[in-house]
């Protein structure tokens, strides 16, 4: 029986029409990850699948999401997008990876995606240049289980589930054997997301799915981010969790992120979040340069994923997960 489940038009506004997303998924060790992706559209109303497309030069996101399918978007801005709501939507199900898609598909996603980024740049240096980032890419969709509303983008006030009940707080979590203490510089991480206006957290959620809310950061000490959420988005205790702090501009030029893994301790006083590991991504503030890196960026990834045997060893998970009594 299908899990999927139908959302508002309200929702599919914001579904349809913001630039970007935070996209998360889950680790083995049971944190999450958050990072943002485009989704320039996706969303099939009327068979309750959402989804985004990346690139097989990302083979640990993609392995993970197989291993293990629940994950979540979060449409938390409007900036550059075509939906006026104020709606912060939660957006949870089960992911299958099309490692393969047709070139029906790959060509029937160009005109959607120039909607959202601009027009394809096109020509013989061009065609070239960007053949593995427009032609080599793969689809993640989610087949959702569970929309969660907020009446605005901070999510504050009385949340609408839509699908799947809401399982109530997740419970703590075991400290990590290396300690809950952060591993990075502090002060560094809170320059780092300082001066960029997006910022939400992940966790595990108490069914399993991740759960992404919006954050603000009050300050920082030794024992790491001081956080701001609304009453009642973090269940209390320890647990790990991803961060997310980006930026972006109009057709997604200009991008910048902050990757975030570590541990959470919610107290009856505040939460605060203490950073393990980070990554971070700068994208030149020009189109030509930013299609360039872009190119670059997906042609290197392709020549690993092929060096690697990525794909094939992708679709044997994919087709072991599959099997009968496995996963």
């Amino acid at each position: 029986m299908s899990t999927a489940v139908r959302w508002s038009d309200e929702a599919d506004a914001v579904i349809k029409g913001d630039i970007t997303v935070a996209a998360a998924y889950l680790t083995p060790a049971g944190g999450a990850v958050v990072t943002a992706v485009a989704p320039c559209g996706l969303g099939q109303q009327d068979r309750g699948i959402a989804g985004f497309t990346t690139s097989l030069g990302f083979g640990r996101k993609l392995e993970r999401i197989i291993r293990e399918p629940r994950v979540a978007l979060a449409y938390h801005s409007r900036d550059h997008g075509f939906s006026a709501s104020p709606l912060f939507v939660l957006a949870q199900g089960l992911a299958s990876v099309d490692l393969r898609p047709s070139p029906e598909r790959l060509q029937a996603m160009v005109p959607q995606a120039e909607r959202y980024v601009g027009k394809v740049a096109a020509g013989p240096v061009w065609d070239r240049l960007l053949h593995e980032y427009y032609h080599e890419r793969v689809f993640v969709d989610i087949a959702l289980a569970r929309i969660v509303t907020w009446p605005d983008l901070g999510a504050s006030g009385p949340m609408v589930v839509t699908g799947a009940q809401w399982p109530g707080p997740a419970d703590p979590q075991p400290p990590p054997k290396g300690g809950t203490a952060p591993r990075i510089d502090v002060g560094k991480a809170a320059g780092r997301i300082a001066m960029l206006p997006h910022r939400l957290l992940a966790y595990r959620g108490a069914d399993g799915f991740p759960v992404v809310v919006p954050i603000q950061i009050a300050g920082h000490d030794g024992r790491g981010l001081r956080l701001v959420v609304p009453p009642g988005l973090l269940p209390p205790g320890g647990r790990r969790a991803g961060l997310l702090a980006h930026a972006y501009r109009a057709q997604l030029i200009g991008l910048t992120t902050r990757v975030f893994t570590g541990w959470l301790e919610m107290g009856d006083a505040e939460a605060v979040y203490a950073p393990h590991t980070y990554k971070g991504f700068v994208a030149p503030p020009r189109k030509n340069l930013l299609l360039v890196s872009n190119g670059l960026i997906a042609k290197f990834g392709s020549w690993q994923a092929r060096r690697q045997g990525r794909a094939g060893q992708l679709e044997e998970l994919a087709r072991g997960r599959a099997r009968p009594g496995e996963g």
